[in-house]
């Protein structure tokens, strides 16, 4: 049995037009993925829209909740809000197919679209690279910035004449 079986759409019943499902994360659901989180602690409200239409579907799927993430200077954990969408439209045809961003083929007789893989995108599209806590002090941000690495200006360097000569040739033609 397919352990993300729960996340199952099952479209086949459902009349042409617009429909809502709902699903709880929290931890478990990403233990279900064989990878490793950059956060602890998700308690997510995951609502997904499907409209049916008679020859594709139109999903959208929202995420909603707090992560607890690990700030990158200060190493102390805190609640940071996710909130994002993202939609894809499902068409039907001959081989499964996930090569375009926002369109995903199924097989012609699928009766359920799985939206694990979704939520689970959603949720790290939330999650921003450089993790500050929103605790941190002021002079603790004075100490990153005096020691942080500062961005060198590049000279500008002598070009070979010959260079100049070529691009010279170049622009005639």
């Amino acid at each position: 049995m397919d352990k993300l079986r729960n996340y199952d759409i099952s479209f086949s019943g459902l009349k042409i037009g617009k429909h809502e499902f709902r699903f709880e994360i929290n931890k478990e659901f990403f233990q279900l993925f064989d990878t490793e989180q950059e956060f602890t602690n998700p308690k997510i409200d995951v609502e997904v829209f499907l409209n049916k239409h008679t020859t594709f579907l139109e999903f959208e799927v929202k995420v909603k909740g707090m992560v607890e993430l690990v700030c990158d200077i200060t190493t102390e954990s805190f609640d940071h809000p996710v909130e994002n969408e993202i939609g894809i439209l499902v068409k039907f045809g001959e081989e499964y197919d996930d090569s375009e961003e926002d369109v995903v083929t199924i097989l012609t007789n699928d009766h359920a679209f799985n939206v694990a893989h979704l939520i689970y995108e959603n949720v790290a599209l939330s999650i921003p690279m450089k993790k500050v806590s929103p605790n941190i002090s002021d002079e603790d941000l004075a100490i990153l910035e005096k020691f942080s690495p500062k961005e060198i200006e590049e000279e500008e360097q002598e070009v070979d004449p010959r260079w100049e000569a070529l691009k010279k040739l170049k622009d005639k033609n």
